[in-house]
Formats: structure tokens, C-alpha cells, sequence
């Protein structure tokens, strides 16, 4: 259970006695749609806290109505926060990054001056040097992991503070230059026709691999990310997703559902149930509520929870997550080994829902350079990860499992995601790049990688080695 579901107990009175009418919300609604705040009563965003987190403590609070995450202080735990870097305006000299363990420290570090060269620069959209890198400043992270440290504000923080984001990308994705080409390629005909679990039965269930999917992120073109955007933008944005979403066809078909407490859907004025999130929270399918530091100080709690749901399809393996880090994280997900079935559902969706983006007068975010655009640099390219969750005791059981992982373009989280460990032998391999291969070439590194280790694995239950097999790895 997150933090914000713990204190939802304490706010659900609260929640009904403040329920508002979304009638009375609609007539705010100027005519080019935007929303007049003056509109909104005190005990909701933009003028106020939802219901939802009032019962939450402080350092969530500051982060979840319509100002900048600023918070000095201690969390319930002991933890203590330190969110003070401003988002509206770079301070003269660089704040004290000796400490900080991300991509972007290193490189402000190395070069000052890009920090002199680009602090009083601002987009066109308004965004600032300091709101790209305030999530950075204000986490100075763990010594043993590195984050990035750096996210856009809009699709233009790309190329007015390229000076900043080229060398954070090309390191994050271990080399794509200023002048690198990326290429997209959704065809899943080119995909590998190698079967990754031959003990997969026509339903689904395998000896080793559990389930499959794949996912990536889209964003809107013509409004700010999620660390920037407005509560209007947020609202026009999921107008016209879920509008594409419900004109889905055939396997495709479902229904939106609103976070619990948004009132910003008029089909379901007050959210999805208490009960329907906790199901999909149960399956892994509900998105992460800004409960970090890291989310709060990129401004990705703003007006929670307003004009944030989910879509899913009535067989429910496809996902559509709405306005949480990116505008749109798009899931496509079944048992067993079926990632070419997985991958044409994912790659149609994709498809059909920007052919009702084009229509409305948007369209995603893209270029030749960096790909797909997304919110943080990691995801850039395609954005996509092709996983499983795979049952592997024994090859995991080697010291350089790892090692073998990232000799091969994979990598191994815990059945929890990320640095979490493993749970009998079980882990999800995915593919380790975004950027600079296409979303066919990552699919079928994970097919040919993780039908190899499960042939490997077949071996060493049979007492035969593989050290003559796998790949060598440094010492």
C-alpha cells in the first residue's frame, strides 16, 4: 500500500462532505475550454487540496496542489527533506552539486559555464532552466546509483538546453551524440520468429516464463510535459486521449477510469472506486501517487489527483495510463511467452490513437534526433521496454548473472522493479536501451536473450555447463 492510500482512510469523510458537482465545475469551462479557477472552490485544485491528500503528510502536501514542491523539513520516518531549489528562476551560482550522485551533477560539474550560459534562458512555453533541473538539485541520491537528475519541461527544453541535455543523453544511453540519428520501426513482421518458452502451453502457461509485455510512453505535441503543464492543459490532455482510447475497436474496446476523487471526467464525476483501484493496484496496474521526492520535485504531484486514470481494454492486457510522468505510458501485457501478439496490439494502439491526435490538431511528440519525446531522458528513443517475468533459479544463481544480462543488451529487476531482489529464482528481464535502436531491433534482443537463457537454464537442470556458452564478462 503507498503512502497516499494509507491516509486515504483519514480523508474519505472529508472526501464526501466536500464532494463537489461536476455541473457547476462544467460551467467554469470557457469557450476555447479552459478552465476558469475562480470556479473552483477552495477544496480542490487548482484553488486547494483535493480531499484525497489532505489527510497526507506535510512534505506529500506541499507537492500535490498548485505551487512548486518546496518543502524544509522531516518526514514521519526520519528522512529529512531538503526541496528548496526554486523552479521559476536559476539562482545567479550554481548550487552545491559535490554531493550529488545523478547524470546531470556530473555533468555541471565537468562544466560550469553551461550552467552561466543557460540559467536565464526560458521556452516559449515558459519552461526554465531550473524547472528541468530541480528534481536534481533537490535529490541528491544514493553514492551506489546514479540517476539522471534531469527532466523537460516542455518539447522545446530539448533543444533550448541542449547544451545541458545532449551530454546527460549521450552518457545516459552510453553514446548518442548531438548528431545521432534514431529510427522507429513499429513493423511486427520484422519481428524474430524465435519461440522464447517452448513449454508454453495455448493458454498461456510455461515451465519459466510467467508473463510478457510490452510498454512505452507517448506525449502530446503542443502542450507542456507533467513536470510543467497547467491545470487546464492537464484536463485538455486527457480529453482528447480518452477520447481516442474509447474510440478503440474490437480487442482493443474499454473504458476510462478516472483516479479515485478526480472530478475532471463528467462519465465518472468522482473517479473509479476505492474498490476497482485497489484491483488494479493488486495487479501491478495502477500507477505510482507522488509518495517521493523525486516525483514531487519534478512537479508531477500538481493538482493530484485531477485528470489522471487509466484505460484498459475488457480482457484487460491493454493499459493506457493517462498523465502520469508522461502524457500517455501505453501497456500491452498477457501470460506466457505471446510477444508477437503483444507487440501488434501495443503497435495498432499506438497507431490508431494518433490518428485521433492528428485529427483533434495534435499529435506526438518526435523528431530524428532524440525519437519519441518523453518527460525524462532515460526513456527518450523508443521509450519502450519489452520484459517478462521469467523463472530462472539456477542461471541466476551465478555470480556474473548480471554481468551476462548487460554483456547481452538485458537487464534483471526483482519481481518489485527496480534494485528490488528476486522472489524464488523469478526476474523481469527487459531490454537496457531506449535510444538509438528501433522498437523492433529492442523486441527481438529480448526474444533471441531470454529464449537463450532459458535454453541455458534447461541445461543446467540437466547438470551440463554453459561457461563455454555465455558471454565473457570483465573481472
Amino acid at each position: 500500500m503507498t503512502r497516499l492510500s494509507k491516509f486515504r482512510t483519514v480523508a474519505h469523510s472529508a472526501a464526501k462532505a466536500l464532494e463537489l458537482n461536476p455541473l457547476m465545475v462544467g460551467a467554469g469551462v470557457a469557450t476555447a475550454g479552459l478552465v476558469v479557477y475562480s470556479m473552483y472552490p477552495s477544496s480542490y485544485p487548482p484553488n486547494g487540496l483535493s480531499p484525497i491528500v489532505k489527510g497526507c503528510p506535510a512534505w506529500i502536501k506541499a507537492g500535490c496542489g498548485n505551487d512548486e514542491y518546496i518543502f524544509d523539513g522531516t518526514r514521519p520516518d526520519g528522512g529529512r527533506v531538503n526541496a528548496t531549489f526554486p523552479a521559476d528562476k536559476c539562482p545567479d551560482k550554481m548550487p552545491d552539486l559535490s554531493k550529488h550522485s545523478n547524470v546531470m551533477a556530473d555533468v555541471l560539474r565537468k562544466d560550469p559555464s553551461i550552467y552561466d550560459k543557460l540559467k536565464d534562458k526560458k521556452t516559449s512555453m515558459g519552461v526554465t532552466l531550473a524547472k528541468c533541473m530541480k528534481t536534481g538539485v533537490d535529490n541528491p541520491g544514493h553514492p551506489m546509483i546514479t540517476t539522471v537528475g534531469l527532466v523537460a519541461g516542455d518539447e522545446e527544453s530539448y533543444t533550448l538546453f541542449k547544451d545541458l541535455f545532449d551530454p546527460v543523453i549521450d552518457i545516459r544511453h552510453k553514446g548518442h551524440p548531438a548528431y545521432a540519428k534514431h529510427y522507429t520501426d513499429l513493423d511486427w513482421n520484422k519481428l524474430s520468429k524465435t519461440r522464447i518458452d517452448p513449454t508454453c502451453d495455448e493458454n498461456g502457461q510455461c515451465k519459466y516464463t510467467l508473463t510478457s509485455r510490452v510498454r512505452t510512453g507517448r506525449s502530446v505535441r503542443g502542450m507542456r510535459l507533467p513536470p510543467s503543464c497547467t491545470f487546464e492543459e492537464r484536463r485538455e490532455l486527457e480529453r482528447v486521449i480518452v477520447k481516442g482510447l474509447m474510440n478503440l475497436k474490437g480487442e482493443l474496446k474499454g473504458d476510462y477510469f478516472p483516479l479515485h476523487g478526480s472530478k475532471s471526467y463528467g462519465p465518472k464525476p468522482n473517479g473509479m472506486t476505492e474498490a476497482k483501484e485497489n484491483h488494479l493496484r493488486s495487479k501491478g496496474n495502477l500507477f505510482q501517487e507522488p509518495d517521493s521526492t523525486l516525483l514531487l520535485s519534478s512537479g508531477c504531484g500538481r493538482h493530484w489527483p485531477d485528470a489522471r486514470g487509466v484505460f484498459h481494454n475488457n480482457a484487460e492486457n491493454f493499459f493506457v495510463w493517462v498523465n502520469e510522468e508522461d502524457h500517455m505510458r501505453i501497456i500491452s501485457m498477457q501470460k506466457g511467452d505471446g510477444i508477437k501478439e503483444i507487440f501488434q496490439r501495443f503497435a495498432t494502439a499506438c497507431n490508431e490513437c494518433q490518428k485521433v491526435l492528428e485529427a483533434e490538431g495534435y499529435g506526438f511528440m518526435h523528431n530524428d534526433h532524440l525519437g519519441y519525446i518523453l518527460t525524462c531522458p532515460s526513456n527518450l528513443g523508443t521509450g519502450l521496454r519489452a520484459g517478462a517475468m521469467v523463472k530462472l533459479p539456477l542461471l541466476s544463481a551465478r555470480k556474473d548473472f548480471r554481468d551476462i544480462c548487460s554483456g547481452m543488451g538485458l537487464q534483471a529487476r526483482g519481481t518489485a522493479g527496480v534494485d528490488s531482489a528476486s522472489k524464488g529464482g523469478t526476474w523481469d528481464i527487459s531490454n537496457a536501451d531506449r535510444l538509438g535502436k528501433s522498437e523492433v531491433q529492442l523486441v527481438n534482443v529480448f526474444i533471441e536473450g531470454v529464449a537463450q537463457y532459458i535454453k541455458w537454464e534447461q541445461m543446467l537442470e540437466k547438470g551440463q555447463s554453459i561457461d563455454h556458452l555465455v558471454p565473457k564478462t570483465k573481472k
